[in-house]
């Protein structure tokens, strides 16, 4: 007790050198103490893994919905504009009005209409052609940066399309080929409405990385949209994009005005509403359940101290013989069991960064160990797994695992300071 009584003499302040190396060697493991090291080790392990897991499941479920919302704005516009009372035929004009409100970025005339597209193989599948003029299309950034093959150059001159790189994929349609065309709303004849049928040349496939745009939509000239859907001089909506879609509620009277029209406005989240609601209501969810493995690492460093104090008893009472004060065992007590929580949430933080910053290379690395697709694109509509890490919520993480380690030490620590120096004689 030499040490302990030299340290004494240096400093008995509050967390002083004394109470420091006391309660740093009651962390250190020895022979006797292996069962007290083990539960210290899980306690840390938990704590760590816990803080960890934490912050890769809401770093992966912020970059899923941030990449889900950027990809759905960047297809769709934030405003739709309907017709109420008569076709939109005075659609150039009242775009042009739109566009000069502050706060728009452009107004898109469209054609919208649901078809069946067939290729060189398969069977055809559903997809979703939008007439849209080459301008407006150059200005869909997401689209215009993402042309992988031809272009989308001279696109109102010509009859082809542009196609998704997944639909090109799945009908074995290359650049140059010709996908055929199937709606239902075609020519009434004496025998009824015949579907109408027509083929178009691929002059540009794109890949914006939402597996259902990449294998649903086909970009087609809004003039030849008008004549295939029977709407000659008309378009069906104007899609307006905004600077900021969050204030999408301010710009709507001021859109209303300049259409001088009836008309209908639906926002982005209208359309999205339910989609975007289940992922908030899983998120918290995920949040919820994970919490639960910081707050059993936090009860391992319970039960850890109380046998702790237990075994410490006689060392207890020599202290307090040598006159520590009941503060004094709490503070290295409660120092003691700190450690392990502080250490655990700073080497959780480290992994959890880590493993957020490398989280598509290690996709990729478990996907070529087990030979299977990790994360499907068909199934989570991403062709990549993202992450994106909250500031504000990684520190509320450090901040909920800090506090829970600490609340963990309080009971331990308060019971090793009622203990005096007779009663602590007892437990050995």
């Amino acid at each position: 007790m030499s040490d302990v009584a030299a340290a004494r003499s240096a400093g008995a302040g509050p967390f002083s050198m004394f109470e420091r190396m006391v309660a740093w060697r009651y962390l250190r493991s020895r022979r006797k103490e292996t069962v007290i090291s083990v539960i210290a080790s899980i306690s840390f392990l938990g704590i760590m893994l816990g803080v960890a897991t934490l912050i890769v499941v809401m770093a992966v479920m912020n970059g899923f919905r941030a990449e889900l919302l950027t990809r759905i704005l960047g297809v769709n516009g934030h405003l739709i504009v309907q017709p109420l009372d008569s076709p939109l035929e005075d659609y150039a004009q009242v775009a042009g009005r739109i566009n000069g409100v502050p706060g728009v970025k452009y107004a898109i005339p469209l054609i919208d209409g649901q078809v069946l597209a067939q290729g060189n193989v398969g069977g055809g599948t559903g997809a979703l052609v939008r007439g849209i003029r080459g301008d407006d299309l150059s200005k869909i950034a997401i689209v215009a940066a993402n042309v992988k093959q031809g272009s989308i150059a001279g696109f109102d001159t010509g009859e082809g399309v542009a196609i998704g790189k997944r639909m090109a994929e799945n009908l074995g349609l290359a650049l140059g080929d010709t996908i055929t065309l199937i709606s239902p709303d075609g020519d009434v004849t004496p025998l009824g409405t015949t579907p109408r049928m027509k083929g178009y040349p691929i002059t540009a496939i794109f890949e914006v990385g939402m597996s259902e745009y990449d294998s649903s939509i086909v970009y087609m000239p809004f003039s030849e949209a008008q004549l295939y859907f029977n709407m000659d001089g008309r378009a069906q909506t104007i899609e307006i994009y905004v600077d900021n879609p969050d204030d999408v509620d301010a710009l709507k009277p001021k859109v209303e005005e300049a259409a001088q029209r009836p008309i209908d406005l639906v926002d982005w989240r209208q359309r999205n509403e339910t989609f975007f609601s289940a992922l908030q209501v899983e998120r918290n969810v995920m949040f919820m359940i994970l919490t639960l493995i910081v707050l059993v690492a936090a009860l391992n460093i319970i039960s850890g101290l109380i046998m702790l104090v237990k075994d410490k008893g006689h060392d207890i009472a020599i202290l307090r013989t040598m006159g520590a004060s009941r503060g004094a065992i709490l503070r290295i007590f409660l120092m003691t069991g700190a450690a392990i929580g502080v250490t655990g949430t700073i080497a959780g933080v480290l992994l959890g960064v880590l493993i957020c910053t490398n989280i598509e290379s290690i996709r990729q690395f478990f996907s070529w160990m087990t030979g299977k697709v990790l994360f499907n694109p068909e199934l989570y509509f991403l062709s990549q797994l993202p992450a994106k890490m909250d500031p504000r919520e990684t520190t509320y993480v450090i901040l909920m695992a800090l506090g829970l380690s600490f609340l963990a030490t309080v009971f331990p620590a308060w019971r090793a300071a009622r203990l005096d120096p007779v009663e602590a004689l007892r437990y050995e």
